[in-house]
C-alpha cells in the first residue's frame, strides 16, 4: 500500500509542474487545476490563472466524482462547454491520470474564457466594417441579454476587453447604458457588474457620479 501511496504522489508532483507550464504559456485566459482524486472532499491542489475563484482544498468537480467511482470513465474529456460562477462561458478540457493499478489519481482541468474572444470576434467585426451609422439610441424591447452585448461593443471600440476597461471607461459605457435605458431593467445593475469584473456597488457609485 505504502508503494501506491508514494506513485500517486509522484504523479501529483509531476503533475503540478504541467499544470504550471500550461498556465505560464496559455495566461491569463486560461484556468489550469490540479484535482487529487484520492481526496475528494479536499481535492484541489494547484490553480494557474484562477478563474472561477476557487482555493486549495476546495472538493471535487461532479466530473471528479464520476472519475472516481468508474474506472470506465474516458482519459480526456476534450473542449465541452461550461460556465465560470459568474456566467463567463468557458471551453474545458478534463485529463484523467491513473497510476500503474489503473485507478486515477489525479486531474488537470484546463478552462479556457471563451468571453475574451468574443470581444475579439467584436473587435474583428468592427475593422472590418466599411459602413459606419451614427450611434442610436436602442430601441424596442430591451432585455438583461443585450447588456454585455453593449458592453462587448463599446470595449471592442477601444481595442480591450470588458473587463479590462479603465475607470473612466467604465463611467462612459454604464452611462451608456443608462441613455439607452438598460439600467432600469430589474437587475441590470447585477448584470452589469458581472460584464465588467466589478461589484454592485461601484456600479451604483459610477451612476452616482452620473448624477452628480
Amino acid at each position: 500500500m505504502s508503494d501506491f501511496r508514494q506513485e500517486n504522489a509522484l504523479l501529483l508532483r509531476e503533475a503540478e509542474k504541467i499544470v504550471q507550464a500550461l498556465g505560464a504559456m496559455f495566461a491569463p485566459g486560461c484556468e489550469v487545476v490540479l484535482h487529487d482524486l484520492t481526496q475528494p472532499d479536499h481535492a484541489i491542489v494547484a490553480i494557474a490563472n484562477n478563474l472561477s475563484n476557487r482555493r486549495i482544498g476546495d472538493a471535487a468537480t461532479e466530473m471528479g466524482l464520476e472519475r472516481i467511482a468508474s474506472p470506465e470513465f474516458p482519459d480526456v474529456v476534450q473542449n465541452y462547454a461550461s460556465v465560470f460562477p459568474d456566467g463567463r462561458p468557458a471551453k474545458s478540457t478534463s485529463i484523467g491520470l491513473r497510476n500503474s493499478q489503473g485507478a486515477f489519481v489525479a486531474a488537470i482541468c484546463l478552462n479556457l474564457d471563451v468571453s475574451i474572444f468574443n470581444s475579439v470576434t467584436a473587435i474583428l467585426q468592427q475593422l472590418t466594417a466599411v459602413v459606419q451609422s451614427a450611434p442610436q439610441a436602442v430601441e424596442g424591447v430591451r432585455s438583461l441579454s443585450d447588456i454585455a452585448a453593449v458592453i462587448n461593443a463599446f470595449a471592442a471600440s477601444h481595442a480591450t476587453q470588458p473587463r479590462a476597461l479603465s475607470s473612466e471607461q467604465r463611467f462612459l459605457v454604464i452611462q451608456q447604458l443608462k441613455q439607452q435605458g438598460y439600467l432600469q431593467l430589474r437587475g441590470a445593475a447585477t448584470m452589469t457588474a458581472e460584464a465588467l469584473g466589478i461589484s454592485r456597488v461601484s456600479v451604483y457609485n459610477l451612476l452616482k457620479r452620473d448624477a452628480g
